[in-house]
């Protein structure tokens, strides 16, 4: 019944979309497909500005929560809490717009159509925009994807809170110097098998009122004029029904950077003709005359306007104030206290334990006198971030959270140690300019707490200011500047050595692994992810988060940057051992698995349904990250991949039994013409907490439960 009451509702919203667009002319029609909509005063249209972005909270705005990168969101791999969050963002997202309203304030960013969130693929630790994604695999990054856009859209059945946006489609991971004029070449498994699920996840389930396209040509089309990929699969084959943007400033790279257009023109009606309505810039401002031209149809152009005014009026902007449930949100909801408190939880589940020898954390405060935090993380804001970030009104470095956690009990002790990448702090000296500080610290300090890795100056987007490496994307997986020295340094002195890694992406840090007892990677963990790192350090909270991302050993393992075949990428192709494993982390207790079963050891159109007793057998309340994974047991198929995830919180002592079920298309894959099947034959299930693979099981200690299951006869899906 409600299904059909939103249908209605549409339809509704879709016909006075069309009444409105038939009274335009032309050239209003033009200027309501860029970005920046002008007002048509007669028309009762106020000027709109369709950009705006809410990556991990409201950006670019003024104040506003800033949460943990999504690619820290990630780590945390809970649907549930992805959701929750997306909502917190919606909600101050709501809030501002209805301040800015009252004070006739429709400048960019003030706007409720989101385009978030990112579900690319992140198929590269060397692309600088990995980290505003959900990771390297598609079905985390479908659930968490479905879940933000929901969080994002509510659950209203008239009205969206705001309009959520899947971007970049479809196959667009780097390099970043490249975009413009860069053909991603993919074949149709890897298409199906690993870059679209996510999206096509987010339209037929998650029903996101919006696509972005890519910068990039796939295939030989650009993105954002692709017949194949915005009419034959998002519209045709997925029922698509919101509004397509471009990515900003995309459609003059169909002439300038692609060559596949002779100028604006050609490209505006390359761009219109194959489905994109919105256009990030202000080529469409060319359509009035491509469609005198006869090079777009009016038609064509009214759909696209349809489309438009369809979303701004789901979102209650045509109607009068207080019709939707959203228009008495107060802008006092913006970093309340509740938010703060949200926002603290999201940095604790993120925070991901990668070693723990000798169980040197937690720290017990009442045994240390001296701690010294060092490093060019230490206090940095901008570690905290990412980018595409909001303001927060405080920011908690990793210093600061832990000097105030440590108040006047124990000395905190602080250097930078080294740039974050040059060779010096003070230009004027001759480098390594403050290591005699840092061995000072060590010999006065009874533990060292070192805060390496990078911030989103040095991997983020193509033309980011401060970005040292122009591109933006990361030349190597090493760390930068003089921090490997910094790193030997510390270890040297002979101290307890915690290192806490602030980055978006794998590093391969295979030194300290082979070195250093305690190793923790904290993402980029938003305003509050000092308080939240020294609640981890101090055992207020037990780390959960898991790796959303593989950490390689080195680029010698990792194909072309260029090349986009998925083979030797990512866990499910990788044929290396990985320094830490996509799912792994630790925690500081222990839990154990027991009465595991499948429910039917023959694939069933029904699926098959994976149970287990999950224990807490340690002295510590911990949540633990239920994997299940599927392989299929012949060659030339994938790695075992991620096919059922569940969040179990338990005290010492507790036990709970958790219930997965697999659905059929679990155990089905592509084929070169990207037919999903799943073939008659044995697959392997394995249910723990972490990949089956050798290197979880000797990192973790544990090696999930495994049962093999058969198809019986092959199914087309």
């Amino acid at each position: 019944m409600e299904l059909v009451r939103n249908v209605e509702k549409i339809s509704k919203y879709r016909e006075r979309a069309r009444e409105l667009v038939g009274q335009m002319t032309l050239e209003e029609k033009a200027f309501q497909t860029v970005h920046s909509a002008s007002e048509i005063e007669r028309l009762g249209i106020k000027a709109y500005n369709w950009w705006n972005e809410a990556l991990h909270g409201v950006a670019r705005a003024g104040v506003a929560t800033v949460f943990p990168q999504a690619i820290s969101l990630a780590a945390t791999f809970d649907e549930d809490f992805i959701e929750q969050v997306a909502d917190a963002i919606s909600t101050e997202g709501r809030a501002k717009f209805n301040m800015q309203q009252k004070y006739d304030d429709t400048d960019i960013y003030k706007g409720l159509t989101f385009w978030s969130p990112n579900v690319n693929i992140f198929r590269d630790p060397r692309w600088g925009r990995g980290h505003e994604t959900f990771g390297e695999d598609p079905y985390l990054t479908s659930r968490l994807g479905v879940r933000f856009v929901e969080g994002l859209q509510g659950h209203d059945e008239n009205y969206m809170k705001a309009a959520a946006c899947a971007k970049h489609f479809a196959v667009h991971s780097g390099p970043e110097d490249l975009r413009h004029s860069f053909n991603a070449v993919a074949s149709k498994q890897d298409m199906y098998e690993t870059y679209l699920p996510a999206f096509k996840a987010c339209v037929k389930e998650g029903k996101v009122e919006a696509v972005m396209g890519a910068y990039n040509r796939t295939n030989g089309e650009p993105c954002c004029g692709s017949k194949t990929l915005l009419l034959d699969i998002l519209r045709k084959e997925w029922g698509f029904e919101g509004h397509v943007v471009s990515d900003c400033w995309a459609i003059k790279d169909f002439h300038e950077g692609h060559g596949v257009t002779g100028g604006a023109l050609e490209s505006v009606a390359m761009a219109m003709n194959n489905g994109c309505d919105l256009n990030c810039g202000q080529l469409f401002a060319y359509l009035a005359e491509a469609v005198k031209q006869g090079m777009v149809s009016e038609e064509r152009l009214d759909e696209a306007l349809v489309n438009l005014f369809t979303t701004r009026m789901k979102l209650g902007v045509f109607d009068e104030k207080g019709s939707t449930p959203y228009d008495d949100i107060p802008y006092t909801v913006v970093d309340s206290k509740e938010m703060k408190e949200l926002n603290l939880q999201a940095a604790e589940k993120c925070i991901t334990l990668l070693k723990n020898e000798d169980n040197l954390l937690p720290l017990d405060l009442s045994k240390l006198t001296t701690i010294g935090v060092i490093g060019p993380n230490a206090d940095n804001r901008k570690a905290l971030v990412g980018n595409y970030e909001g303001t927060a009104s405080r920011y908690y470095t990793i210093s600061e959270g832990i000097q105030d956690y440590a108040g006047n009990k124990v000395r905190v002790l602080c250097s930078e140690g080294c740039h974050l990448y040059k060779d010096k702090v003070s230009d004027l000296s001759k480098g390594s300019d403050r290591l005699a500080e840092v061995k000072g610290i060590c010999d006065a300090s009874d533990v060292v707490v070192l805060c390496l890795g990078l911030d989103a100056g040095l991997e983020g987007e193509e033309g980011d200011q401060g970005n040292q490496y122009a591109s933006g994307d990361k030349p190597g997986l090493d760390l930068p500047g003089k921090q490997q020295e910094l790193l030997e340094t510390v270890y040297a002195c002979g101290k307890p050595v915690i290192l806490v890694l602030l980055s978006g992406s794998a590093l391969a840090v295979t030194w300290a692994d082979d070195h250093i007892p305690a190793i923790i990677q904290g993402w980029y963990p938003g305003a509050q992810g000092g308080n939240a790192i020294a609640r981890v350090l101090f055992g207020d909270k037990n780390p959960e988060g898991r790796l959303p991302v593989t950490f390689y050993r080195s680029t010698d393992e990792l194909p072309e940057f260029t090349d986009y075949s998925m083979a030797g990428r990512t866990y499910r192709y990788m044929e290396q051992e990985a320094l830490y494993p996509f799912g792994y982390g630790l925690s500081y207790t222990d839990f154990t698995y027991s009465n595991a079963a499948v429910s039917s050891e023959i694939v069933v159109e029904e699926g098959v349904t994976v149970k287990a007793v999950v224990t807490n057998t340690g002295d510590r309340e911990g949540t633990e990250t239920v994997q299940v994974y599927v392989k299929a047991c012949r060659e030339k198929t994938p790695n075992a991949q991620l096919k059922g995830i569940r969040k179990v919180s338990l005290k010492p002592g507790e036990s709970k039994e958790v219930s997965i079920r697999l659905p059929l298309e679990a155990f089905a894959l592509y084929d070169e013409e990207a037919v999903n099947r799943v073939a008659a034959g044995e697959y392997l299930v394995s249910v723990g907490g972490s990949q089956p693979d050798k290197r979880s099981v000797e990192l973790t200690g544990r090696k999930p439960e495994e049962f093999s299951v058969k198809a019986e006869k092959e199914y087309i899906l």
